[in-house]
């Protein structure tokens, strides 16, 4: 009688280990499932927010040219629709974007084939570019947010972490 009751009591243990085994793999697929959601949300537009950026870095340097490339325009040949004098005049040192040490990617939000990009400039209205997942070219956005209903999950993420200074005092309103 001895080895029966032995041999049950090994097996209950047997039996526990696996259970114990068994919840650790189910936690760590869960808790895999949870970390690849938010480095896909986080990481998804990644390349269109470089290539934004970078377009934000050629402002600051003054290299209009290349920036215009980045619309899939040339000097030599401009777009029909978009010559290098307008270019300059929304872009360029007389524009809004003239001190562009300020400017910062802001929304991100994928419209079908493409990214839309906000571009913030303190004290200025957003200007809502849209990438091309195709060909990483540029353009206006046609709207300031993609049409339909949004989740702003990335903002409201980045609004627990990322606390933005509370604007100075200024003059009472009339």
């Amino acid at each position: 009688m001895g080895s029966y009751l032995e041999a049950y009591g090994a097996e209950e243990a047997h039996r526990a280990q696996r259970a114990l085994i068994l919840k650790w793999f189910l936690i760590g697929t869960f808790a895999a499932i949870i970390v690849g959601l938010i480095f896909y949300v986080q990481f998804r537009n990644y390349t269109e927010e470089s290539i934004v950026n970078r377009f934000i870095t050629l402002l600051r340097a003054h290299d209009y040219a290349t920036a215009y490339r980045m619309f899939g325009c040339t000097e030599a040949t401009p777009c029909p629709n978009y010559a290098y004098p307008k270019f300059l005049e929304d872009w360029g040192p007389q524009s809004q974007f003239a001190d562009a040490s300020k400017a910062a990617v802001g929304l991100v939000q994928t419209c079908g084939n493409g990214v839309l990009i906000q571009v913030n400039n303190p004290g200025q209205q957003p200007t809502a570019l849209i990438v091309d997942r195709a060909n990483g070219q540029i353009s206006f956005a046609p709207w300031q947010e993609c049409p339909g209903r949004h989740w702003h999950f990335r903002q409201w993420w980045n609004s627990l972490f990322h606390k933005e200074p509370a604007p100075p005092p200024g003059p009472p309103s009339p």
